[in-house]
């Protein structure tokens, strides 16, 4: 099922309707015989609980980058010898596994959702490359990325900004690499815009990759 990250974020922070998802609340005529300040807390409140769900790791869809895009990223990052690439929300592993493939690298794959972790090692082991894949079931945002020279993002824009400090803190040098999704208030290196293949097989009509050195603007 193709699933548009780009809407859903847009949708979430631009005004539109949120559904309360697990929360399945319904509200009858008779709860909102209240008063004006007891009805705009409650609002508030299941707000509150709206987004608090809708920013948890757990709601962020797997959507793999396609293939083409994951050749455009590694590409961009100048993937050299003795690289270390960390990616976030690592799914099936794609990512990790075919910078292991092309370029003889060790990468890191992160994720939450244990069964994408298990899939991933699977097909690392299908690869051939499991000496150099390594995939955790882990909260992108604890993980220890310290020795990352490299970092590919495919993650709501929330997930980005969060994730700033530890970026922050990489190598002189070292690349991120975000597909569709930016960081706030930084400013990229450069903007590779990725056309879909002629096959027809990417639904979406382009996709943009922002690109940042380490150090190397004040961004970072």
């Amino acid at each position: 099922m193709n699933i548009d990250l780009l809407a859903i974020d847009k949708a979430r922070r631009g005004g539109h309707k949120i559904s309360f998802g697990a929360t399945n609340n319904v509200f009858s005529s008779k709860e909102f015989e209240v008063k004006p300040l007891a009805r705009i807390l409650v609002v508030l409140f299941y707000i509150l609980v709206a987004v608090t769900e809708v920013r948890s790791q757990e709601t962020i869809p797997f959507v793999p980058s396609p293939m083409h895009v994951v050749n455009k990223m590694l590409e961009v990052a100048e993937i050299k010898k003795g690289d270390i690439l960390y990616d976030m929300g690592s799914g099936d592993g794609r990512v990790v596994i075919e910078a292991a493939k092309k370029y003889g690298i060790r990468g890191v794959g992160v994720d939450l959702n244990p069964e994408l972790v298990a899939k991933a090692r699977e097909n690392a082991e299908k690869e051939g490359v499991s000496h150099l894949a390594e995939f955790r079931a882990q909260d992108g945002l604890t993980v220890d990325i310290a020795e990352a020279t490299v970092v590919t993002l495919y993650m709501f824009k929330w997930f980005n900004n969060a994730l700033r400090p530890k970026l922050q803190k990489l190598k002189p040098g070292s690349r991120v690499i975000a597909h569709d999704f930016d960081i706030d208030d930084w400013k990229p290196d450069r903007i590779e815009y990725v056309k879909p293949p002629e096959d027809g097989s990417d639904y979406a009509e382009s996709r943009t990759l922002y690109i940042w050195k380490v150090g190397e603007n004040a961004g970072i």
